[in-house]
């Protein structure tokens, strides 16, 4: 359950950040193909896969100390 739970999280944030961008991008006169923003949030999920993971790790080392 671990597992799905992790899976689902990164597939509704990738579609979070998508949908962000199409709202928040053309208040900033970011005009940007849609093709563009899925390989942007694709982008920013892969960054906060490695935060997560970093984060998790740095802290299960703290607390076994």
């Amino acid at each position: 359950m671990s597992f799905l739970e992790s899976l689902l999280n990164v597939i509704v944030g990738y579609f979070v950040a998508v949908l962000s961008q199409l709202l928040v991008f053309p208040i900033f006169g970011i005009d940007v193909p849609l093709s563009d923003n899925f390989a942007i949030g694709g982008y920013f999920t892969a960054i906060s896969i490695i935060r997560s993971y970093t984060l998790r790790r740095f802290f299960n080392a703290v607390r076994r100390n």
